[in-house]
């Protein structure tokens, strides 16, 4: 019998529709040097079939030098979708990329605040969905114009890889100086290939998904359109009491190629609804972390969604070595939420409530023109465009409240109307041999948001407003093969990170309209690395560093109203290992990350409401929340050579972390360990594969993630707890 109440919903979408430091610039700059001045006297042929690929992602067909990261002049990890689906559940991105150093992605196990995704450092500030990080979905964005998204619409079942970008050339990308994850799906081939799978685990879980993929008419000369459909659903009660969920997805992605080009159609829907558990505090958390926060019960927590999205790239050779790339998207995003808002007097003025109505369209296009010519000493690449995103959301708040019942819609108290719109123009050039490549791209972000007030009151002053934002991202990135064995790379680059809307929507205590005092933060970033690849496997070795100034913080989160502020100067800087070994029937696949990530400058900071000036000091030297200062990864995989069978281990250790600026609590440092075993019987054109795996297989009692300077002090999120879960999948091929 579940130890948890039974979940409830309740209501239902009602629309659905600086500076680096001198001996870190010497390394870099050294060893730039060292790989840039042979390159003039190269004279070695391109590899065939390479591509230039820093801004892959703006047309959806995503071919990318990115996918052979031997070769690229930056950190670039690629993870196959067979990996990715291999003895996984199937149901978050947190499953297969803990193999990717500087990455954290943590499962909240709460499915109503999405997944906490983290690079190098980025992203770690955000509460809910995804912040400082690029995501992408067959070259469309899956994040917001205003640098916000979800990664809930991800197409695992269907992925054929993802792309994963650290570092300086996630500047290329647009104003989020993190990183950039990019999923593409499968292209239809012959002979057509259906795949069905179902998998049932612990508290509830289930999840149904199936997959077609093929070609349909055309000829060899002239092939007829290749088309890839995914569907899938899960659901969950959940760990904690109020923590159910259920998912539902949807995915079509149509191609055909051209003379001299292709044409890419992708189409997406999801739906979902989640109960929200809340964080613990200290004391809730010591005492049992399968509990769940009183008055996420009393107010019925709860979050659903809606979202579809469409999109179109076409692309068309010019003769000559010149191409042209277009690409356009659309969409529109449902959110109704119902948060947990003290009632009556205890409302702070200019509060929005706690149940939040959502309508957003949003769409974007971007045009590139590429050169790519090869010449007996290289290939030179160049590519010029211009992309633009917009979004128009109406927005609502009401109070949670009616009487004395709670967790039910209440007095209207916000109606607004918010924009955001960018406008990028972009160049890249490389020059590639089969020893040396130099990539030098451009960006410039123009960022602009509006907010139109309709609910003015007595209490509720006017919060319309204007914010814009602008800045230029240079990018340059050497690599240098040293032997055949060994290749050495280096990067430098200047980006910046704008606030959301969220983020500017508010200001201190009494004042009205955008947070206009809140900078974009702006980064100089360098990195300095080597790869090997010996007889046993491959290695990588990478020393990064980034110096941020107006790092965007948390100024008050308290009441449903959450303030920010620039908080002056931060460094990140770190060390990323990771190999791929073979040793008889045993593959070992490491990955470590060591990072120190600190304020450089003291500030000023709330912690109770209302607050109209800062008065509360966070230490130079403090440590960034959210970020351990050490994850390291380890998955051992056996395969005994009997049933197709494969027996795998994973180790997954998380040092401690800081709740909050100020440093005043810590997580406990954790290491889990899952064990699974996979097995595959093949019948002519019928495969069938079934796996058992056991997560957190010691049941280990931990904080999975944080909510950093959470208002209420309810920072800790508890990890999973000891589960078992079962899969089948059954293959057909049709010949």
């Amino acid at each position: 019998m579940s130890r948890k109440s039974k979940p409830s919903f309740r209501e239902q979408p009602t629309r659905f529709g600086p500076k680096i430091s001198a001996p870190t610039l010497h390394l870099l700059w050294g060893a730039a040097a060292l790989l840039a001045w042979p390159a003039l006297a190269q004279t070695s042929a391109q590899r065939d079939g390479a591509t230039a690929g820093a801004l892959a992602p703006v047309v959806i067909t995503g071919s990318s030098a990115w996918q052979d990261r031997w070769l690229a002049p930056g950190s670039v990890d690629v993870v196959d979708g067979d990996e990715l689906r291999a003895g996984q559940l199937q149901i978050n991105l947190s499953e297969g990329l803990g193999r990717v150093p500087g990455l954290v992605v943590r499962n909240r196990q709460n499915y109503a605040q999405d997944l906490q995704i983290s690079m190098r450092g980025y992203g770690a500030r955000a509460p809910f969905g995804v912040r400082g990080v690029r995501l992408y979905v067959d070259g469309i964005p899956a994040s917001a114009p205003d640098g916000q998204g979800q990664a809930a619409n991800f197409p695992l079942g269907s992925a054929d890889r993802i792309e994963v970008i650290r570092g300086p050339f996630s500047a290329l990308y647009g104003a989020s100086a993190g990183g950039v994850i990019a999923l593409y799906t499968q292209d239809g081939k012959r002979p057509t290939e259906w795949r069905t799978g179902v998998v049932a685990g612990a508290e509830g879980l289930w999840r149904f998904s199936t997959q077609l993929s093929g070609q349909t008419g055309g000829t060899a000369e002239q092939p007829g359109w290749s088309y890839t459909l995914d569907a899938g659903k899960f659901a969950t009660d959940g760990e904690r009491p109020q923590s159910a969920a259920s998912r539902s997805t949807g995915n079509v992605k149509l191609s055909r190629a051209h003379d001299g080009g292709r044409t890419v159609l992708v189409l997406n829907r999801q739906s979902s609804q989640a109960l929200d558990p809340l964080g613990l505090t200290r004391a809730e958390f010591d005492a049992n972390p399968d509990q769940t926060s009183a008055a996420a019960t009393q107010f019925n927590t709860r979050k659903s969604v809606s979202q579809t999205q469409v999109g179109l790239a076409w692309e068309q050779a010019l003769g000559n070595g010149h191409r042209i790339e277009l690409m356009g998207y659309g969409g529109q995003r449902a959110v109704r939420q119902f948060q947990a808002i003290p009632t009556g007097a205890q409302i702070p003025a200019g509060s929005a409530g706690g149940v939040i109505d959502l309508d957003r369209d949003y769409w974007g296009w971007n045009a590139r023109w590429r050169l790519d010519r090869t010449y007996d000493s290289g290939r030179l690449t160049v590519a010029a465009g211009l992309a633009s995103d917009q979004q128009t959301e109406d927005r609502l708040g009401f109070e949670n409240f009616v009487g004395s019942a709670l967790g039910v819609q209440g007095r209207l108290r916000r109606d607004e109307t918010n924009r955001a719109s960018t406008l990028d123009p972009y160049v890249q050039a490389e020059w590639r041999t089969k020893s040396t490549t130099v990539l030098a791209g451009l960006r410039h972000s123009s960022v602009r948001f509006k907010s139109s007030d309709r609910s003015i009151a007595a209490g509720n002053p006017d919060d319309s407003g204007t914010a814009r934002f602008d800045g230029f991202s240079p990018v340059l990135g050497i690599r240098r093969e040293l032997t055949p064995q060994l290749q050495a790379f280096a990067s430098v680059g200047r980006g910046l990170e704008t606030p959301t809307l969220n983020e500017v929507a508010y200001r201190a205590s009494g004042l009205t309209g955008l947070n206009g005092s809140l900078n974009a933060s702006r980064s100089l970033s360098a990195e300095t690395g080597l790869r090997g690849k010996q007889t046993w496997g491959t290695w990588s070795a990478t020393l990064f560093e980034t110096r941020t100034q107006d790092e965007i913080v948390v100024l008050s989160n308290t009441g449903g109203r959450s303030t920010f502020q620039n908080a002056g100067r931060t460094r990140r800087h770190g060390l990323e290992l990771a190999g791929l070994m073979q040793w008889g029937p045993f593959t070992f696949t490491p990955a470590f990350t060591w990072m120190d990530a600190r304020y450089r400058d003291g500030f000023l900071t709330c912690t109770a409401t209302p607050c109209a000036v800062p008065n509360v000091p966070v230490a130079a030297g403090s440590r960034l929340p959210g970020l351990a200062r050490q994850q390291a990864y380890l998955q051992v995989a056996w395969e005994p050579g009997w049933a197709n069978s494969v027996f795998t281990l994973e180790a997954l250790h998380t040092g401690r972390m800081a709740v909050n600026d100020r440093n005043t609590d810590f997580t406990a440092a954790s290491t889990v360990f899952n064990l699974g075993v996979r097995f595959e019987q093949n019948r002519g054109d019928w495969t069938w594969r079934e796996f058992v795996r056991v997560d957190n297989l010691t049941d280990r009692r931990y904080a999975g993630s944080v909510i950093v300077n959470e208002g209420n002090n309810r920072f800790f999120e508890p990890g999973g707890g000891r589960a078992l879960a079962v899969g089948v999948e059954l293959v057909r091929k049709f010949r």
